[in-house]
């Protein structure tokens, strides 16, 4: 019978996380799994056994006398190639994904048919952004009757912990260019260009943020049908902002090309320890309402950004694992609502919610 939960990379910093969460939950059949079975019975050990050690080469898959136990999968690790994704849902094999990296989304989103054939159900964009950023722009659309654009802003805080995937990620997104969905064309953009100041709250205030690669912004305009969608990204420390903006204006983000420099910028990264460890979430959705010109705002701020996204994780997976969802490959907001996901466990979470009559600038 299936029913072993199986997280990959479930001993990193968001794995445990969502490991934890759980083997409370469903103790004895969960699976921390990777590459390194010391470190996944170090981990196990740590859980008192509620979480199972597994060892995995996703390269060769799950052993044949195993994976008939498997009912979900929940990945934690960047990928190259669909390859386990698709013998997952061949299997019939439940799948939710925290990749950021829309190039590999898109993949995942032609194995449709494969998901369907074999009655798998797989989730994408989970976390903060994307994942979060989805949830608040349903949300605003939900708010309106017309929505014709979405700007979502995100401010990291640079006394958060983050792991060092995701540092690589966004310091290798830096000096990039990519193109985004303007008033249903693409158009090209520069990470970390284009400047919008953007009001993140009280005791914040309004700060600079910049053009940056979240897959959102690809996604969003197809799943909730909006014309205009953009995504950038801030941090609460005013002068690393601005700094990375010159750096970018000046051509020096170019100089990320090489490996030995890039990796001392991922090491740097993974040093800074200052500010706060708090996140913020701001959508703002322009569009109509009873036949006026309205701005919707949704607002979400909290602390620990690994531990959120674990959080909506387990959740998204637990939902998962005990419901019949329809089968094929979704993006979060195509199957959820975040009043869903967001629970009062998730402590420090502030979410607000306002629509006003919009006067369009003359």
């Amino acid at each position: 019978m299936k029913e072993y939960i199986v997280v990959v990379g479930g001993y990193g910093h968001v794995g445990q996380m969502i490991c934890r969460e759980l083997g409370e939950l469903y103790p004895g059949k969960v699976y921390a799994a990777g590459r390194s079975l010391e470190r996944a019975e170090e981990f196990s050990g740590a859980t008192g056994g509620k979480v199972r050690p597994l060892q995995i080469n996703i390269e060769e898959g799950f052993d044949t006398n195993f994976i008939n136990d498997v009912k979900l999968v929940i990945m934690c690790l960047d990928q190259t190639n669909t390859s386990f994704v698709e013998s997952c849902l061949i299997n019939g094999i439940h799948y939710v994904d925290v990749s950021a990296k829309y190039s590999f989304l898109t993949q995942v989103e032609k194995l449709q048919a494969v998901a369907e054939a074999n009655g798998a159900t797989a989730v994408l964009s989970i976390g903060l952004a994307p994942g979060l950023t989805n949830l608040l722009a349903l949300k605003a659309k939900n708010l309106m009757d017309q929505v014709d654009a979405i700007d979502i802003s995100i401010m990291l805080g640079m006394g958060d912990q983050h792991g060092k995937a995701a540092i690589e990620w966004t310091v290798d997104n830096l000096g990039t260019n990519f193109e985004v969905v303007k008033k249903n064309k693409k158009v090209k953009v520069a990470s970390f260009a284009d400047g919008r100041k953007t009001d993140f709250g009280a005791g914040l205030g309004r700060k600079m943020a910049y053009r940056f690669n979240f897959s959102d912004q690809h996604v969003l305009p197809r799943t909730l049908g909006v014309p205009s969608v953009s995504t950038r990204l801030s941090f609460d420390s005013t002068v690393v902002t601005g700094l990375i903006a010159w750096l970018r204006a000046t051509g020096s983000l170019r100089l990320l090309k090489f490996k030995p420099i890039r990796n001392i910028v991922v090491q740097m990264f993974g040093k800074m320890k200052f500010g706060e460890d708090i996140f913020v979430v701001k959508v703002d959705a322009l569009g109509m309402k009873n036949q006026k010109t309205v701005l919707a705002e949704c607002f979400l701020q909290g602390r620990n950004e690994a531990r959120i996204t674990a959080s909506i994780a387990a959740s998204v997976a637990n939902i998962v694992y005990l419901s019949e969802l329809p089968h094929g490959v979704y993006h979060i907001e195509q199957l959820f609502e975040l009043d869903n996901l967001l629970h009062s466990e998730n402590q420090g979470v502030i979410f607000d919610t306002r629509i006003n009559e919009y006067m369009l600038p003359k």
